[in-house]
């Protein structure tokens, strides 16, 4: 028999009554009652009340043991009387008489509590990570991931794919992100890098033959925290398919996304097929790539009603081919004067000049634009912008990304404001038909948009095309509840489309066969049409769970500064470790104030 347990703290129920059971566990709860004194054990499985009368000869041992002590503990199941069952655990018909109890690990003074879950700073709970992952929504947290990960892998092998691993140790490649770096001993001056994403690899798994590859995928990137990105690395399903073209990918990602949402939660979840939107047509209609649908907001071009007009201010935006984006507040003209006003600082807080308004009751149109537009115009715009009496209207204008930007924000803050953001679902979408290239202002030249190894739409020749900002890629995303899941793309396999598609970006040939040249060596050697995406798991057990930090999902985290304060990363290392990495440290300069 085991020497510590019969049974575990979540197992008991009447059908164990008159046994004599071992039960061991951390001292969740003690409750002093004066002839009684109740013990609340707690394990991994769950929670059982145990009793103690103070005539005991341990009595005084439990008396004084700490809470998250660990101890053994055993007795007699009994039946609790009507008036003190606790329905709310599944235990909780029963209880435990003491009649043997030991001390297995006594537990320091608490720096942060277990029982009760108050709010503690991030420093304490990072610093004392296991005592936080005994708290009963965290433990249940890690639990569920643990359930998506496992539901993933029998997805994706259900689906016919199979399970690679690849490097850790890699070289640099241009995913959009800083790259962690490791010296290499062995080769001094050269330095390995840890995987933003097994991209390449999974390429050359294409190449090799192997038809259907999956992994759960670590991926590290030396990026700033937010609240849905943790800094330094996560996890993503990583997938990649041969001989597909996108609507292969699409179809086949999306019963596993689906059944994710629907079999870890009440809510509902977007039925098959999901919706699928251009990212003009996204941009246009939501101001965002990453649109939450749970919003019944559509945003409209309206320009042309302001073209020519006496309202200077959006005519001169329209004269100089800017746009002007209307944002329909529904039902917003019962609000009182306040509510447009409030918008209006909210836009001037996101570094807008503000946001222009009208309101439509009882057949009028009010605000200070309203009193600037004849009633064709006035006519125009509702029908331009879907409104209708009781409605109000924002505007968004200046150049089209930028009144797109504020439109999108807009939206969402509308939709909150208003209580239109419906909790009780996930919507899911995808994006597709990605521009393949942006214009990066900071550096005044081309860059890519989206996965720089996609296959441009049409091929070799497109990227002739005179404006190289209207060249599309095979690229996609998915998207729930305005935020990002995944992205994907159909590969470009074709050596001269990936050197010309690369040349417009400026990397010369020889510096693409210098970064790539293992991935090009392949693609002349017979490689197949393939594609893939990469979901980040991170993120989908953060929706599941409702939470707003990621750091909630996250066994292990790193703060907002990127360390970890239980282990002490990042941290020094002695003078003979940088002579064996051939390497030399010198501190950054400090600047006086």
């Amino acid at each position: 028999m085991n020497a510590y347990r019969t049974h575990t703290c979540g197992q008991l129920r009447k059908e164990q009554i008159g046994d004599e059971v071992s039960l061991s566990g951390w001292v969740h709860r003690k409750r002093d009652h004066g002839n009684l004194l109740f013990l609340d054990l707690r394990d991994h499985y769950g929670i059982t009340q145990c009793v103690l009368e103070s005539d005991s000869s341990v009595f005084p041992i439990l008396d004084k043991v700490r809470q998250e002590s660990v101890v053994s503990v055993t007795g007699k199941v009994t039946e609790r009387t009507a008036d003190t069952v606790n329905s709310s655990l599944p235990t909780g018909g029963v209880e435990v008489y003491i009649s043997k109890f030991k001390v297995l690990s006594e537990a320091d003074e608490l720096p942060m509590p277990v029982f009760g879950e108050q709010e503690y700073p991030e420093d304490i709970r990072l610093r004392y990570r296991f005592l936080d992952l005994r708290r009963t929504t965290l433990h249940n947290n890690m639990m569920l991931r643990s359930k998506v990960m496992s539901s993933v892998r029998k997805s994706m092998e259900k689906l016919g794919f199979f399970e690679h691993q690849t490097p850790i140790l890699t070289s640099s490649s241009p995913e959009g992100a800083r790259d962690f770096l490791v010296p290499s001993r062995l080769n001094p001056g050269h330095f390995y890098a840890l995987p933003q994403a097994p991209q390449i690899f999974k390429q050359l798994i294409m190449v090799a033959g192997f038809d259907r590859y999956f992994q759960i995928a670590p991926c590290f990137r030396d990026e700033d925290p937010r609240a849905d990105r943790s800094p330094g690395e996560f996890y993503q399903l990583d997938v990649e398919m041969s001989f597909v073209e996108q609507d292969d990918i699409l179809n086949a990602i999306e019963p596993v996304s689906h059944d994710l949402f629907a079999d870890n939660s009440d809510k509902s979840v977007t039925p098959m097929p999901f919706p699928r939107l251009t990212f003009a047509e996204t941009m246009l209609k939501y101001g965002t790539d990453k649109p939450d649908l749970r919003i019944d907001i559509e945003i409209s071009e309206v320009g042309e009603v302001f073209a020519g007009s006496d309202f200077q201010v959006f005519s001169s935006v329209v004269e100089k081919g800017g746009a002007v984006r209307a944002i329909p507040a529904p039902g917003a003209s019962s609000r009182p004067r306040s509510f447009f006003d409030k918008m209006n600082s909210w836009a001037q807080d996101e570094g807008a000049p503000g946001l222009g308004w009208i309101s439509f009751a009882d057949g009028e149109a009010k605000g200070p634009i309203a009193k600037r537009l004849d009633e064709d115009r006035l006519a125009k715009l509702k029908e331009l912008a879907g409104l209708k009496d009781g409605d109000g209207v924002f505007f968004a204008s200046g150049p089209a990304n930028e009144a797109a930007a504020l439109a999108g924000k807009a939206r969402v803050h509308i939709g909150e404001q208003l209580e239109m953001v419906d909790e009780s679902r996930f919507e899911l979408v995808w994006i597709i038909d990605y521009p393949m290239y942006e214009w990066d202002d900071k550096e005044d030249k081309l860059d890519f948009s989206h996965n720089p190894f996609s296959m441009p739409q049409g091929g070799l020749k497109a990227l002739d095309n005179e404006d190289k900002l209207d060249i599309l890629g095979y690229q996609y995303d998915l998207v729930c509840n305005g935020i990002e899941l995944g992205s994907g793309a159909i590969r470009n396999h074709e050596p001269e489309t990936m050197f010309k598609a690369f040349e417009l970006v400026g990397y010369p040939k020889e510096e693409v066969e210098s970064k790539f040249g293992g991935l090009l060596r392949a693609f002349h050697f017979g490689a197949p049409p393939h594609g893939g995406i990469a979901l980040g798991l991170d993120r989908i057990v953060m929706l599941l769970l409702g939470e707003a930090n990621i750091r909630e999902v996250i066994m292990f985290p790193l703060n907002q500064q990127a360390q970890d304060p239980l282990l002490g990363a990042p941290s020094e290392i002695e003078d003979a470790r940088y002579k064996e990495l051939h390497l030399s440290f010198r501190a950054p300069k400090t600047v006086k104030t």
